[in-house]
């Protein structure tokens, strides 16, 4: 009996990397075997995980020889940076740097790493239209991914550079979901600019990266684009009143405005959303559907990811 590949899995415990997780561990065929990297592995989270068959190991972004244990014996790894828990590119480039090194040290085969586009090729520092961040920027937590990029690159790591979208979990976790507006009713407000907004449920992008790493030596050195669906601000607030069975109402907020709205990352996310929607076509169309259901053909609608999480929508369970 063979002994299974190990994918190592940064982030484990967060959204792209317990998708993953989850993915490898539910393949019925058990093509690898998975090792879950977490700052605490006596967490609830890491313990569930343990449960349905992962191995743990400790290991920090900003801790080199951790990473390096952790990639040790591995035959790949999904390299992904969470930009929201310090609002730091610069951090984030450099825990890429740390990841690409350790993953040449360790001799992998494979390597995925979670990025975004520079918006800085569409929009150049000097347009006052959108407010230049931190000196250099025009949405940090995008650029810094692309210009990551680079770093594994450089170190000569065979790399899959997968490109997501909008998570729908934002309407969860960033509370970006429907609100009641002054007559009661509910309302959708985000700057879309009259532009369809590329969305995906995070389970699918761990799927897609399973889907990365079967495929081996062809999808190495690629750029792939994945999303769900295309949906316009008023599909999707059609889709919230199906799913709350109530009337939603879209309000397509100008950029400026939502930028004012003084919540951390309000500026930058309005720079984000006013960005790819004067570049929408080259946004979805580097997000293509088709593409992304043969990677995975359980993709979820937008519907589907709302029925199955409609109780942890902030204004439902706030209710």
């Amino acid at each position: 009996m063979s002994i299974a590949r190990i994918i190592t899995v940064l982030g484990a415990t967060g959204q792209q990397g317990g998708g993953l997780m989850r993915a490898i561990l539910r393949d019925p065929e058990r093509r690898f075997a998975v090792r879950a990297v977490t700052r605490d592995p006596h967490s609830e989270r890491a313990r569930a995980l343990a449960r349905i068959g992962a191995e743990l190991v400790a290991a920090d972004l900003d801790d080199p020889p951790s990473l390096e244990r952790a990639f040790d014996g591995a035959y790949g790894a999904f390299c992904v940076t969470f930009f929201w828990a310090h609002f730091s590119p610069e951090r984030e480039i450099a825990q890429a740097r740390t990841m690409a090194a350790a993953a040449r040290r360790a001799g992998l085969q494979h390597v995925i790493w979670s990025t975004l586009e520079d918006t800085r090729q569409w929009v150049a520092l000097e347009d006052q239209r959108i407010p230049t961040l931190m000196g250099t920027y025009k949405v940090p937590h995008m650029d810094a991914k692309a210009e990551a990029n680079h770093v594994f690159l450089d170190a000569g790591v065979p790399t899959t550079f997968l490109v997501t979208s909008f998570f729908w979990e934002n309407f969860i976790s960033f509370g970006m979901g429907p609100r009641p507006g002054p007559d009661g009713d509910l309302v959708l407000a985000l700057p879309l600019m009259g532009q369809p907004l590329a969305g995906i449920a995070a389970e699918d992008i761990g799927k897609c990266a399973y889907r990365l790493f079967q495929r081996g030596e062809a999808a190495i050195g690629q750029t792939v684009g994945i999303a769900g669906e295309h949906l316009t601000g008023d599909q999707m607030a059609a889709g919230f009143a199906q799913a709350l069975d109530r009337p939603v109402h879209f309000a397509d907020l100008p950029p400026d405005v939502y930028r004012s709205l003084g919540f951390p990352g309000a500026v930058e996310l309005g720079n984000m959303f006013q960005i790819e929607a004067e570049h929408a076509a080259a946004v979805l169309s580097a997000r293509d559907l088709t593409r992304t259901r043969d990677l995975n053909p359980e993709l979820q609608t937008f519907s589907a990811w709302l029925a199955e999480h409609r109780g942890l929508l902030p204004m439902v369970s706030d209710a």
